[in-house]
C-alpha cells in the first residue's frame, strides 16, 4: 500500500488485529500444496483472483497487519515505515505478472484488488478485468461523465474529494475527483457488483496476501469491510472452492480447500514453472510532451524559441521519472548547453531562423528507474514546417517493449503524437524506463526445483496476447 495514503487516511483507535506472527509451511507441505494448487488452475473453467496488501510488499510496498507493517508499527508507537523506492516507481511483483500470463491464457478471469497502489493495471490486467474494492492511488474519476484517468503520479487527496484537475473532455469540463476510500467512505457499488458476479460464477477464489477478518461495522484495511471479506464464500455456495495464500491464519481458513502458508511470490512461481507458463517481463513505458514554440525578431533574421518539457496530464503535473534534463546542441559550438534541474523544464533561446540545427535531450532518469538516461535527438529548421503525426499508440508500445525484451535495457523511445501549428510543434514520446524480469531461480526462492509427480499432467495452451502499461483516459469499460 502507499505509505502517503496510509499518512492522509483519518485517524482511526481501532485498526483490528494487527502484528500476528508469520507461518511457514514445511519445505515439503509447501511443495504438495504448490502441485495442488497447480491442478485446481489447470481444472479452473473460472478463476478469480482476490488479492491483498501481501501480493505487494516483495515490491517495497510495507503491508498493514504484518510484523513490520504499517498500523503494527504505528501501534508500537515507531511511525509509519518507509518503503524501499518512491511508491510511484514500485514495479509489479512476480505473482502480479503471473496474474497476467493467467489472464492472457484464458485461464483468470476476473481480479478483485484491495490495494490502492495501481500495480494489476500497471501490470497489465485489464481494466474490464479488475475491481478496485478500495480505488486506486493512481486513478481520478470524472463524476460527470464517468471518464478515467490514470495518472503517472499519486493524486494528492483520497476520500473522493476534488483534485487540481478538470476532465478534458471539451463538452464536460467538470471537477476531478479521486478514487480512494478513507474510513467512512462506502464500496463502490460498480466494482462491488462485478466482483460479486464474478464470485458466485467461480469455481476457484485464489486468495492471495489478504488476512481476512470480518469485524462488526465496515472498516477499510485488507478485507476488513464485511461485504469484502465475505466475497470469496459466495462462490462456496455456488459450489467453487477458496484457496488462500497468507502468511498470518486468517478467519476464512477453515471454508477454504487449500490453504498454504507461505511467501506469495514463491508459491505462484512454484505453480507457474508446473503449469509450463512463462511469467512475462513487466516493461515500464513512461510519457513526456516536448513542446517548442517561437517567434520572428524583428526583421526575422533571428527567432526567440522556448523549450518546455511537462507531463501529458498537464503544464503543473509533475513528471515523476525524470530528475533533469540536459540540452546540448553537439554542431553549435556557439550554443551553450543548458542543464534543467527544475519542473516543468524550460528553456529560451534566440538563434538564426535560417541555420538549422539538432538538438539532443538527455533525460536523467529518476531513483528506481532501470537505466541513469536516455537521449533524444530533434532537428530543429525553422523554415521548414513539419507533418502533423498520430500513431496507434498500442502499436507504437508494443513495439517498444518488444525491443525492449530483445534488447534486455530500457531507454528506447518512439514518438506518438506530434501537432503542428504556424507558432508552435508539440510532440508526445513514449519512453521505455524499466524492465524487470521474473525468469531468475532466485525470483521463486527455490521453488522452481519443483517436479510434479508421475501423476501429473501439466498443459496450458496460451490462447490471447496483451500489454503492460499505463492509459491516460478511458471511459470505464463495460463488465464481462
Amino acid at each position: 500500500m502507499s505509505l502517503g495514503y496510509a499518512e492522509k487516511l483519518s485517524y482511526r483507535e481501532d485498526v483490528g488485529t494487527v502484528g500476528m506472527s508469520e507461518i511457514f509451511d514445511p519445505p515439503d507441505v509447501l511443495q504438495q500444496k504448490i502441485e495442488e494448487l497447480a491442478i485446481l488452475i489447470q481444472k479452473s473453467k473460472h478463476l478469480v483472483a482476490f488479492t491483498g496488501a501481501g501480493i505487494s510488499t516483495s515490491c517495497g510496498i510495507p503491508d498493514f497487519r504484518g510484523p513490520k507493517g504499517v498500523w503494527t508499527l504505528q501501534r508500537s508507537g515507531k511511525g509509519v515505515p518507509e518503503a524501499s523506492l518512491p511508491f510511484h516507481r514500485a514495479l509489479p511483483s512476480l505473482s502480479h505478472m503471473a496474474l497476467v500470463e493467467l489472464e492472457r491464457a484464458g485461464i483468470l478471469k476476473f481480479v478483485i484488488s484491495q490495494n490502492v497502489d495501481s500495480l494489476h493495471l500497471r501490470s497489465g490486467i485489464p481494466r474490464e478485468k479488475l475491481a478496485e474494492l478500495h480505488g486506486n492511488s493512481f486513478r481520478e474519476i470524472c463524476p460527470s461523465c464517468g471518464t478515467e484517468y490514470l495518472r503517472d503520479f499519486e493524486v494528492e487527496t483520497i476520500g473522493m474529494k476534488e483534485t487540481p484537475r478538470r476532465c478534458a473532455d471539451t463538452k464536460c469540463g467538470a471537477k476531478l475527483k479521486d478514487t480512494v476510500l478513507d474510513w467512512e467512505d462506502a464500496l463502490p457499488p460498480k466494482e462491488m457488483n462485478f466482483a460479486e458476479k464474478h464470485c458466485r460464477t467461480a469455481d476457484i477464489v485464489l486468495c492471495l496476501g489478504t488476512r481476512q477478518q470480518g469485524l462488526t461495522k465496515p472498516t477499510l484495511c485488507s478485507l476488513q469491510i464485511t461485504p469484502a471479506c465475505n466475497l470469496p464464500l459466495k462462490t462456496i455456495r455456488s459450489g467453487g472452492k477458496i484457496v488462500i495464500v497468507n502468511l498470518q491464519p486468517t478467519p476464512k481458513d477453515k471454508k477454504a480447500s487449500l490453504v498454504i502458508h507461505g511467501l506469495v511470490d514463491k508459491v505462484i512461481a512454484g505453480a507457474m514453472h508446473l503449469l509450463n507458463l512463462r511469467i512475462p517481463p513487466y516493461i515500464h513505458i513512461d510519457f513526456v510532451q516536448l513542446s517548442l514554440s517561437h517567434s520572428p525578431k524583428s526583421k526575422k533574421t533571428y527567432v526567440k524559441w522556448n523549450l518546455r518539457i511537462a507531463s501529458i496530464h498537464g503544464q503543473r503535473a509533475p513528471l515523476p521519472f525524470l530528475k533533469s534534463v540536459e540540452v546540448s546542441f553537439p554542431e553549435r559550438p556557439d550554443l551553450k548547453t543548458a542543464f534543467l534541474h527544475e519542473q516543468p523544464f524550460y528553456l529560451k533561446r534566440e538563434t538564426l531562423r535560417k541555420r538549422p540545427f539538432k538538438m539532443l535531450l538527455t533525460f536523467n532518469f529518476s531513483d528506481g528507474c532501470s537505466c541513469l538516461c536516455t537521449t533524444i535527438e530533434w532537428p530543429i529548421n525553422f523554415q521548414v514546417t513539419k507533418d502533423n503525426l498520430v500513431r496507434e499508440k498500442n502499436e507504437v508500445l508494443r513495439e517498444l517493449r518488444d525491443a525492449a525484451d530483445k534488447e534486455s535495457h530500457c531507454g528506447q523511445h518512439a514518438v506518438l503524437e506530434r501537432k503542428v501549428n504556424p507558432r508552435s510543434e508539440v510532440t508526445i514520446y513514449a519512453i521505455v524506463t524499466n524492465i524487470r524480469r521474473y525468469n531468475d531461480p532466485e525470483e521463486a526462492n527455490g521453488v522452481l526445483e519443483i517436479t510434479p509427480n508421475s501423476n501429473s499432467n501439466f498443459m496450458i495452451k496460451r490462447c490471447s496476447e496483451g500489454v503492460n502499461g499505463s492509459q491516460t483516459s478511458q471511459k470505464r469499460p463495460k463488465w464481462s
